[in-house]
């Protein structure tokens, strides 16, 4: 079983993050970016592969979760930051990134702010911008997750009512995603605990970051990049996906056909394994 260690680091304006790390230093790393409203946990069902592809899970908590303060005000980009402080704490000069759901954009957000570090990113039902050029962007997104969204747009306090008055919404799951709940990715429901075991702050605050600019620009991406996307998402559509590979050019595009949001992940064929492969190929393992 591989041991992974915790450690917090102090960033330049005082803040703490929480971080992990699954080792050794010789394995080449890859930064997890985790979704909402989770901690950053490495992601337990990809630790086997991982190993033999001779990668290794670095990740953290975002601001408000775990053992990470909070950062009022943040943005997508703003992360970006917070990772490189990560890698110069832990002595990376490059690291891959992969990320799924919103953990997606905060991926792809690094390899702009940091291209000579992100050596390559994947996004795994990931949100496209707010302000995307022609995308409806609630179009094909359920109810539960698009009100949660809107209550986002008008600020803060809606946003917080919001998740105070509809914690027993339901989930925009399909049956496949619940399926999947079942099995090995049932680890999904341990670190959506954790994530709001602590409070709102963090689900508030990255809803706010999805609705607002990102702060980085998208075209100045020189990683390679592959987006990955369940034809059936209910919680972010996969027409968010198409629209970030017709504005990345180059990247590669794996739609899976009647999979949804998390469903996609065990994926026998072109899921969270192959992608991870796809990541080791380019960065040389």
């Amino acid at each position: 079983m591989t041991r992974v260690r915790e450690r917090d680091i102090e960033l330049p304006d005082g803040r703490t993050l929480h971080v992990y790390d699954s080792g050794p230093q010789k394995r080449y790393p890859v930064v997890w970016q985790h979704g909402t409203p989770n901690i950053g946990a490495p992601p337990k069902p990809l630790m086997r592969a991982a190993k033999k592809l001779g990668l290794r899970w670095v990740s953290f908590d975002r601001p408000a979760y775990g053992g990470s303060t909070r950062h009022e005000g943040r943005t997508v980009g703003s992360i970006a930051a917070d990772v490189a402080a990560l890698a110069d704490a832990l002595e990376l000069e490059s690291f891959a990134v992969m990320g799924h759901s919103g953990g997606g954009p905060h991926g792809l957000a690094c390899a702009a702010a940091l291209p000579e570090r992100v050596s390559a990113v994947v996004s795994v039902a990931g949100l496209a911008p707010f302000d995307a050029d022609g995308l409806d962007w609630f179009d094909g997104m359920g109810p539960t997750s698009t009100a949660a969204l809107r209550s986002a747009q008008e600020g803060a306090g809606r946003k917080r009512r919001h998740e105070e008055e509809s914690a027993d919404a339901p989930i925009d799951f399909t049956a496949r995603d619940w399926a999947t709940l079942a099995g090995r990715w049932g680890w999904l429901t341990e670190v959506a605990a954790a994530g709001v075991a602590k409070g709102l702050d963090g689900i508030i605050d990255d809803d706010l970051a999805y609705v607002t600019p990102w702060g980085v620009d998208l075209s100045t991406i020189t990683a390679p990049v592959l987006l990955l996307h369940g034809s059936d998402d209910q919680v972010v559509p996969a027409s968010h996906s198409r629209w970030l590979a017709d504005a990345l050019p180059g990247c590669e595009h794996w739609t899976l056909p009647g999979e949804a949001h998390l469903s996609v992940l065990p994926a026998d064929e072109h899921g969270a394994e192959d992608a991870l492969r796809w990541l080791a190929e380019r960065t040389g393992r």
